[in-house]
């Protein structure tokens, strides 16, 4: 796989980067500024897949070489994304099918595990998916705490530590908020919550594509996270401590070891899939490779080193975006004082006055501009934030293949569109 070329200063090469990716030198005029319902993929992703489909399509554990290959590509895909998190040992990365079914998988274990700890506490800004399965275990006698988002847009520690006591099972919230992009202390979190003997569940959805992911650093106990944001096909995997994915209770049949991954991972998933999440860790990887230092790099050292090069690109570009929505009139949801750029990735929820999210999406479709509106899945936060589930608002997300010239087509278009209306 070509690796991502640097200019000597350590520069971002965007060219070398969005050549790598297909969908965008098929797209003509059109721009993917739509990232967070799902990014594009790199060439070598793409390849893996075919290569999976055309050279080794058929079951794992079985004695034939193809059959082999299946699980040497399963286990190389779990060592890759245990690099890529900096998981403790491979085994704590499962595969399936999305993310928002590993969270009802950890739930629905969490629910048979209560006795005297019967408080879970979440967010009003993150995803549905990470509100919804918890509060389902209410017949179980869970009792919910929210942690609420304060007016500027963030979640604060110092909110989440009255909500803790010895009576917690849990806190579950998101690295970074899907809708609004606003990045989330996780470590300080994790601090708060296992003083209290409490396990802190981090959905890792959004945040992946953005930054480096540190499950060690982070002292979390469980993450989610889905392929399709990640430069990857659709699919999604689970890390959890060993021993906390060890004694989790999940529905397994006879014949499947009471281990991790395998207990975790019921029934037949995606392996191309897989492969192709493999592959785009190696993706991250060959972007870090310009700028990791040249003596003794590990892998690890080539992802953080990648991941750290696409957080400051996406620092400029988030600035750049901040810059236009606020010349436009945009009311901003979440962070929106460029003092604070650090707290957020550059994903942006607006309205402009009056005019209809709908309307305005619409029309910078027809000028080839792909964005969003809508509720973004998260009815409690369209209600912290007064916003209607029927319209909800505009998202515009980017990621590391975006450039300042999209940027700048998207002013031009934002300011016609408001003009003309």
């Amino acid at each position: 796989m070509e690796e991502i070329a640097v200019h000597q200063q350590n520069t971002f090469r965007i060219e070398a980067v969005r050549a790598q990716f297909p969908a965008l030198q098929k797209a003509g005029s059109f721009i993917f500024m739509d990232n967070a319902a799902g990014a594009q993929i790199p060439q070598s992703v793409l390849d893996a897949v075919t290569t999976h489909l055309t050279d080794f399509n058929v079951q794992r554990g079985g004695r034939y070489g193809r059959s082999v290959r299946v699980d040497q590509s399963v286990a190389t895909a779990r060592e890759s994304v245990a690099i890529l998190i900096n998981a403790y040992r491979p085994e704590e990365i499962c595969f399936g099918m999305n993310a928002t079914s590993f969270i009802r998988l950890v739930s629905l274990g969490i629910g048979q595990m209560l006795s005297d700890r019967d408080e879970i506490v979440v967010t009003d800004m993150d995803h549905d998916a990470n509100i919804a399965t918890w509060l389902a275990l209410a017949p179980s006698g869970v009792k919910i705490k929210w942690w609420r988002m304060r007016e500027d847009g963030n979640l604060h520690v110092d909110d989440l530590r009255p909500l803790v006591s010895d009576r917690t099972r849990l806190v579950a919230c998101a690295v970074a908020a899907h809708a609004i992009g606003s990045i989330v202390d996780v470590a300080s979190v994790a601090e708060i919550a296992h003083a209290a003997g409490a396990e802190l569940f981090l959905d890792c959805v959004h945040y992946g594509p953005h930054a480096l992911i540190d499950v060690q650093a982070w002292g979390c106990d469980y993450l989610v996270c889905s392929g399709y944001k990640n430069f990857s096909p659709h699919m999604g995997f689970l890390w959890g401590r060993y021993d906390a994915l060890k004694r989790l209770p999940t529905f397994r049949e006879d014949f499947i070891p009471d281990e991790p991954p395998y207990k975790v991972e019921a029934g037949t998933f995606i392996y191309e899939n897989v492969s192709g999440m493999d592959a785009a860790v190696r993706y991250l990887e060959s972007v870090g490779r310009g700028f990791a230092p040249s003596n003794n790099r590990t892998r690890r050292d080539n992802i953080v080193a990648g991941m750290g090069a696409i957080r400051d690109y996406e620092i400029l570009l988030a600035r750049e975006m901040l810059r236009v929505l606020k010349g436009c009139g945009a009311t901003v949801y979440g962070i929106a004082d460029e003092s604070r750029i650090q707290e957020r990735v550059p994903t942006f929820m607006f309205n402009i006055g009056t005019l209809s999210p709908q309307m305005i999406v619409e029309e910078m479709a027809s000028r080839e501009i792909g964005i969003r509106d809508g509720h973004m899945y998260a009815p409690r936060l369209m209600n912290r934030l007064g916003l209607s589930m029927d319209s909800g608002a505009i998202r515009v997300s980017l990621v590391h293949y975006n450039t300042v010239e999209e940027i700048g087509r998207f002013e031009e278009a934002l300011r016609e569109i408001s003009r003309r209306t």
